[in-house]
C-alpha cells in the first residue's frame, strides 16, 4: 500500500483550521481495476484534486494495477479531521466502514446497492451472510451521514427507503476506454460467421437470472433461428454451484450452443461485441447495469427485462420487456435480429440515451453536493463505544494471526477466536 502521496495540484481551499486545506477523501473495502465503481472512485478524485481539494483514497485491499493510487484505510484517523467531508463508498460492510463510521469527518455516504441476499440461498453461504449482514448495517448510517447519495434513482429510492433523510443522485457516468483498442478475435474468431450470436456481459451470479437468458435462447433457436448461439461472457468464480445448476437446465431443457466464456480481457470483449447481434438481459437486480451501456456505446440492440434500476438506465433505449415468456421475447430477438428498419430504430434510441447519460455533469453535481455539505449545519455525530479502537486494534491483531499463523488461530479460545473472525464482524453494531 502506498504512502499519502502529495503530489495533486495546489489546493487553495482553507477551512477554519489555520493555514490547512480542506480534505475530501474517500473511503471503500476494495479498488477494483475496470470495474464501474472503481472507475467512479478514480473520477470522483480527479474533480476533487482539480477544484483545489485534498482528497486521497482509503481502502482495505486493491487491484495490483491500481494499489499504488491508494491509501492504506489504516491511516484514515491520522488523515481525519472534524471539518474534512469524508466520501464512503458502501457496498457491503467492512473494517473501513467501522473506521469511517467512527472517525469525526462529515459523510457523504454513497451507496452502491446491495444484492438481496435471498439470491445466494443455497449458491454461496458466505456471499448470503454478507449481503445479509451488509444491508442490515446500512441503516446504522442514516444518523452518520450529512448527506446520502445513489449512484441511480434505484439506489437513491433504497437510501429513502432505509431512513436517510438527505438523498440525491451522482449519476455514474461508465468510461468506455476499455473497449477502444483493437479487438482479439483469438477466441471470439471461432463464432465469426453467418450465425446469430446472442450475448450477455456480467458476472454469472443468480440475480443476473442466467437461466431466464438461456430459455429466451433457447425459445428462438427452437422456433425462430437454429443457426444461432448464445455467448455468456462473464466470470463464474466462486459461483461454481450456480453454474453447475446452469449445465443441469440446458442439459433437461435440451439446449444447445450455449458457450461459457468466463472472465475475458478488453481486447476479447470489443470483438464479442462486434460479433453479438442482439443483447439479452434478464436481470432482476442491477443498481445501475454498465453492460448495457457498454452494449450501447458498441450499437447493439439490447432486449431487457425491466427490473430494478435497468429501466432509468436505459432511459428509452433498446427493448424493456415485463414478461419474460420465452417464446415471446423469443419473437423480439428474431425482430432485433433480422429486421434492419427495426434494428436502425432500436440503435438510434439507444444513442439518443447514451448521448443524454454522458452529457450530465458529473463533476458539477459532485461538487454541489460537496458544497452543499460544508455549507449546511452540522449533525451531530452518534456515540461511539468508549472501547472501539481497543477493539478495533484487537481485531486487527486477531486477524493477522488467522492470515499467517492460521495453527495458533485455532488454538485460541473458542470465544476470543469468534470476536476476530472476519466473518462475525457483521454481527456487530457500530457502537461496540
Amino acid at each position: 500500500m502506498s504512502a499519502l502521496a502529495r503530489s495533486g495540484p495546489a489546493r487553495p481551499r482553507q477551512s477554519g483550521r489555520g493555514s490547512e486545506p480542506i480534505a475530501v477523501h474517500q473511503v471503500l473495502a476494495t479498488l477494483g481495476y475496470g470495474d464501474a465503481i472503481g472507475h467512479e472512485v478514480l473520477g470522483i478524485q480527479r474533480v476533487l484534486r482539480a477544484a483545489g481539494y485534498e482528497s486521497e483514497i482509503f481502502v482495505e485491499s486493491a487491484d495490483g494495477r491500481v494499489e499504488d493510487l491508494t491509501v492504506d484505510y489504516r491511516e484514515l484517523p491520522d488523515a481525519s479531521h472534524p471539518d474534512n467531508i469524508l466520501i464512503h463508498h458502501f457496498s457491503i460492510g467492512s473494517r473501513a466502514s467501522r473506521i469511517a463510521y467512527a472517525v469525526p469527518d462529515r459523510m457523504v455516504l454513497v451507496y452502491h446497492n446491495i444484492t438481496p441476499p435471498e439470491y445466494f440461498v443455497g449458491v454461496h453461504p458466505a456471499l448470503l451472510q454478507q449481503c445479509f449482514f451488509g444491508r442490515r448495517e446500512l441503516g446504522f448510517y442514516a444518523s452518520r451521514c450529512d448527506l446520502a447519495l445513489g449512484d441511480s434513482e434505484y439506489n437513491r429510492q433504497e437510501l429513502e427507503g432505509a431512513g436517510f433523510p438527505r438523498t440525491g443522485v451522482l449519476p455514474v457516468i461508465p468510461g468506455f476506454s476499455h473497449l477502444a483498442g483493437p479487438a482479439n478475435y483469438m477466441q471470439a474468431g471461432a463464432f465469426d460467421d453467418d450465425w446469430v450470436n446472442l450475448l450477455f456481459v456480467g458476472r454469472m451470479i443468480p440475480n443476473k437470472r442466467i437461466e431466464d437468458v438461456i430459455r429466451w435462447f433457447c425459445a428462438y433457436k427452437r422456433w425462430f433461428n437454429p443457426r444461432s448461439r448464445l455467448l455468456l461472457v462473464g466470470s463464474y468464480a466462486g459461483f461454481e454451484a450456480y453454474l453447475a445448476m446452469l449445465h443441469q437446465l440446458i442439459a433437461r431443457i435440451g439446449a444447445a450452443d450455449v458457450h461459457f466464456l468466463g472472465h475475458v480481457t478488453n481486447e476479447e470483449l470489443v470483438a464479442y461485441y462486434e460479433l453479438a447481434d442482439v443483447f439479452t438481459c434478464a436481470s432482476e437486480h442491477e443498481g445501475f447495469g454498465v453492460p448495457l451501456m457498454e452494449a450501447f456505446h458498441m450499437a447493439v440492440p439490447v432486449i431487457a427485462y425491466a427490473a430494478a434500476a435497468v429501466p432509468a438506465t436505459m432511459d428509452g433505449g433498446g427493448i424493456l420487456v415485463t414478461d419474460k415468456d420465452p417464446v415471446m421475447v423469443g419473437g423480439l430477438i428474431h425482430e432485433a435480429a433480422t429486421n434492419r428498419a427495426l434494428q436502425d430504430r432500436i440503435i438510434a434510441t439507444q444513442d439518443a440515451a447514451l448521448d443524454r447519460l454522458e452529457a450530465r455533469d458529473f463533476g458539477g453535481t459532485l461538487l454541489r453536493f460537496v458544497e452543499g455539505v460544508r455549507n449546511s449545519p452540522r449533525r451531530q455525530h452518534p456515540p461511539v463505544a468508549f472501547d472501539f479502537w481497543d477493539q478495533l486494534k484487537l481485531a486487527d491483531e486477531l486477524e493477522e494471526i488467522r492470515v499467517y499463523r492460521p495453527a495458533a488461530y485455532q488454538a485460541l479460545p473458542k470465544a476470543l477466536g469468534q470476536t476476530g473472525a472476519a466473518g462475525d464482524e457483521g454481527r456487530k453494531g457500530h457502537g461496540g
